[in-house]
């Protein structure tokens, strides 16, 4: 598990980074309030930080609340370090939004129990969203957090100009695939079928599970004639050969409907999925295991 320290005071510092590496502990250093800010709210930043009270600029008083206010899409457990233990300092520590409050010179026993338990609820909470934002059977993006990611990338089709392009792909005859071979079977064929997408896929791109057999594909920075591409890839490897399971071999394909927003188009995120769904519906209708393109 990684942790970031901030502390201006050099020993301290090393000291503290010593201690948690021998414990186990993935440290990373910073020597300024507004340096653990920024580290904080990136993307892959440690879920837990030790952050001495004065600091030069940013205190951490600062650090917290703008920590607080800021993050949103995940929780930092937050520990201040401090030479004052007055009740009156650590009623404002956990107000401005620290979860653990550490006097100096601490007691690296009572450190190691708090970092440990700060761990537990950093792991606790991460297994939590986890479960909130992901499709339990398939484990790739339940609906709802498809959608939220794909509303952010239409913000910034409206900031930076990028064009952003989604896939509506469906199962061919999955009915038929439960009632012949039974809901395990599907089950299994599902679970095949979105690991052989997610093989496809860019780094960035995001797959979700948007209803019972439909996938939704999220492109960032993609037009439609890229989307058209990374179709391709994706119906290819799907259909290439059948899913095996232990209720037999059995063959799966999708139908895909691909639609993009370019900028100055004003696309809702509605509007997008609309003209994806109804190039799905002619994917079908045009015999399945096929693409189409909205507007063609």
């Amino acid at each position: 598990m990684k942790v970031l320290i901030a502390d201006d005071d050099r020993l301290s510092l090393l000291y503290l980074q010593d201690t948690l590496e021998d414990w186990g502990y993935e440290v990373e250093t910073v020597a300024d309030g507004q340096s653990a800010c920024d580290r904080l709210q990136e993307p892959d930043a440690p879920m837990l930080a030790i952050i001495d009270w004065m600091m030069p600029g940013m205190d951490g008083i600062d650090v917290c609340r703008l920590i607080r206010s800021r993050v949103k899409d995940r929780y930092v457990y937050l520990i201040m370090l401090t030479s004052r233990s007055e009740t009156e300092f650590v009623v404002e520590a956990m107000n401005a939004g620290a979860d653990d409050f550490i006097g100096k010179p601490f007691n690296v026993e009572e450190l190691q129990v708090r970092i440990r338990a700060g761990r537990r609820i950093s792991e606790l909470e991460q297994q939590l969203r986890l479960k909130a934002s992901h499709d339990a059977l398939t484990g790739i993006y339940n609906r709802g957090a498809v959608i939220d990611i794909l509303e952010k990338e239409l913000v910034r089709l409206g900031r930076e100009h990028q064009p952003v392009a989604v896939i509506f792909g469906d199962l061919d005859h999955f009915k038929r695939t439960n009632d012949v071979y039974g809901h395990l079977a599907g089950d299994a064929v599902l679970r095949e079928v979105t690991r052989r997408v997610g093989g496809v896929l860019r780094p960035y791109d995001s797959l979700g599970r948007y209803g019972g057999e439909e996938l939704l594909i999220v492109l960032p920075a993609c037009d439609a004639a890229g989307a058209m591409e990374v179709a391709e890839r994706v119906r290819s490897a799907v259909a290439a050969q059948p899913v095996q399971t232990g209720f037999g071999a059995i063959p799966s394909s999708l139908s895909i409907g691909v639609a993009a927003a370019g900028p100055g188009q004003g696309m809702s995120c509605s509007g997008l999925l609309q003209l994806a769904d109804a190039a799905l519906y002619r994917a079908k209708a045009g015999g399945r295991n096929r693409i189409e393109l909205a507007g063609e």
